[in-house]
Order: C-alpha cells, then structure tokens, then sequence
C-alpha cells in the first residue's frame, strides 16, 4: 500500500501526518525541524512512502533538499494551493495543517514548487542584502530632507556625494539640529559605502556569468535585471514553453468566468515579485528611455496606441519575459530588427 507524509514546518518543531492510500491516519508525531531529525523518524517507520510533501516557506527549500538527499521523493506545495485546500478548516493548527496536506498529496491537489539550486538561492541573497542597504539609505536620506524641512532648511537636488556636505552647511546655525544630524550622515556614509561593496560583488558576478552577459545585449535589460532573472527562473528547462515565463510571474491578466459573467481584471502578481519588477522597469526603460530603437519597442508602441502606455509596459515586461528565456535556451542574443517578422498581438 502507498503512504503519504505531510509535513506542516514550524521553526522548531514540524508537524507530521502519515497516511495510507485511503486516506485513513497512520501517524502522527511532532519532529525537530532538522534534515537528520525528519530523515531518522521516516526511516523508523518501515512504510514504502510514496511522497514526502511540505508548504513551500524559509526552511523549506533546505528541509526538501535534506529529504531528497536520503533518497524520499519530496515535493514543495504552492503556498497559495494550500492555503485555499485548507481554508474550509474551521479550527487551524499545526496538526490539522499535516493532515491537510497529507491528504492533497494522496489525492494529488496541488502544485509543485521548484526548488532553488544553492547558487541561485546565494545570489538571491546578495541581492537580497544589496536592495535592504538601498532601501535603508534612501530613508535615512528622506528622513533628513523632512527633518530639515520643518527649520525652512530645504536640501534641493544633490549628488550623492554632495548630500552630506549640503546637509553640514544647512545646520550650520544650529547647533542641536547638527548634533542629530551628525550620526545620521554617519549612518548614511556607514550604509552607503556596505551598499556599494555589495553592488560591486554583484558587478563581478554579473561580469562572470555568460547567460548574464548575452541577456544584458537586449534593451532594458542591466546586470540588476539579468542576474534577477536568471535566479528567479534558475533552471530554464522546467519551462517547456517561454511564453509561460511572463504568467509564471504574475504578468498576465486575472479572469473570473462564471455563466454570463466574464471579467479580466489586473495581473496576478504571483510567482516571485522581484522577477516581475525587473521585467517591468526593464520595459519601463525600453518605451522612455532607449535611443536605440528595436522591434520589441516598435511592438509595444503599437500596443500603447490601443491600449495604453500602462498597459503596454506590462505586455512588455511579459513579452521580454519571452524573449529572455528564449535568448538563455537557444544560446543567442538579442535581434534587434526582424523585418520578416509577422505582426504579433498582445
């Protein structure tokens, strides 16, 4: 008989449901959220377990490779597939989050996740650290202006390497006013300088990494947005059509039909949202602010005539989608005129 095993991941203790193909309860157990600790309890049960299934989280890409490492044939659950399983769950708890999903994997209700390789998921890190330091230097220099604001001191526009010193001349009258401000520039210059160290590991990366190098030859396309692809898609085999890149990042178009009621609403912004940003201000740049005129933005100027240039960014963004995973698996660059080319449609 087939066994399932459903594992709701806690920080420090996961819950475990084990169930046969019935669907009737075999065990359940509370196990350290630890490879070796889930690994021991799977291999003492003596079961032929047909799949080991976890919610996709922050331990679970580690708990998932620990599982397949010892041989189980472990799946990652779409968050949002399971949340909506188990939405009818009048009484939510770790141990009714197992059994829940125990029983999708025995049923097959769900939606694989794929698991990031460890170099995707350490360049994920870097830039994920790279966009924490930026975001943290940019409100430490708001929080100044406003500060400043209040005393009619006004900052105008600086450079970034003009900003400390213009900041120094403002309050010069004002001695209490320097005296917060004085840690706040060193805090600035602090962040600044760990933000360029980290922006410059990631211009080396950039720099070594091929796929990133020949993605960086289409417009809109910089070393922010290239490596940011090439982590967020990873492996570019797992897609066996490059259109379905832009819907895997949320790109195309949510539709509620049901009888006479049929509505296309917004995008679906699922999938990785930093993927999806890039792409779009990759398009944002292709229709503002490229000279250098292509194909690709001839196809969206035509869509912003009947769509909008809102609209037509977002096509854009799905569109290079496209065209970037099928630049990584065909091994070319970018074209930047196709005068054979048919007209293609939104």
């Amino acid at each position: 008989m087939d066994y399932f095993v459903g594992i709701d991941v806690s920080l420090e203790l996961s819950s475990l449901c084990v169930v046969d193909a019935t669907g009737r309860i075999v065990r359940e157990v509370k196990v350290r959220s630890e490879p070796e600790a889930l690994n021991a309890f799977l291999a003492q049960l003596g079961l032929p377990l047909t799949r080991v299934g976890l919610e996709a989280g922050p331990l679970s890409q580690w708990l998932h490779a620990g599982l397949a490492a010892a041989g189980h044939e472990a799946v990652l659950l779409e968050t949002r597939h399971v949340k909506a399983a188990l939405s009818a769950m009048t009484v939510k708890t770790d141990r009714r989050d197992a059994r829940g999903i125990a029983q999708l994997l025995r049923m097959g209700w769900y939606r694989p996740v794929h698991r990031k390789s460890v170099p995707a998921q350490e360049i994920r890190a870097l830039l994920g650290g790279r966009k924490l330091l930026q975001s943290k230097l940019h409100d430490v220099e708001l929080a100044i202006r406003g500060m400043l604001r209040g005393f009619g001191l006004k900052m105008g526009k600086t450079t970034p390497a003009q900003f400390g010193g213009r900041v120094r001349e403002l309050v010069s009258g004002h001695t209490l006013l320097g005296q917060v401000t004085d840690p706040m520039l060193r805090a600035r210059d602090a962040l600044r300088a760990e933000y360029a160290a980290l922006h410059k590991q990631l211009l080396t990366l950039v720099r070594d990494h091929h796929v990133c190098r020949r993605l960086m030859t289409a417009p809109g396309v910089g070393a922010v947005v290239a490596i940011t692809f090439i982590t967020g898609v990873d492996d570019p085999a797992r897609f066996t059509r490059s259109k379905a890149v832009g819907a895997h990042f949320g790109l195309t178009p949510k539709r509620y039909q049901s009888g006479e009621t049929d509505v296309a609403g917004a995008i679906t912004r699922v999938g990785d949202a930093s993927v999806r940003v890039a792409l779009y201000e990759a398009a944002n740049a292709i229709l503002t602010g490229q000279a250098r005129f292509s194909a690709l933005k001839h196809w969206a100027m035509e869509v912003a005539k009947r769509r909008g240039m809102r609209r037509a960014k977002v096509a854009l963004a799905r569109k290079l989608a496209t065209v970037l995973h099928r630049m990584w698996v065909d091994d070319t660059e970018f074209r930047w005129s196709r005068e054979a080319a048919g007209p293609t449609t939104a």
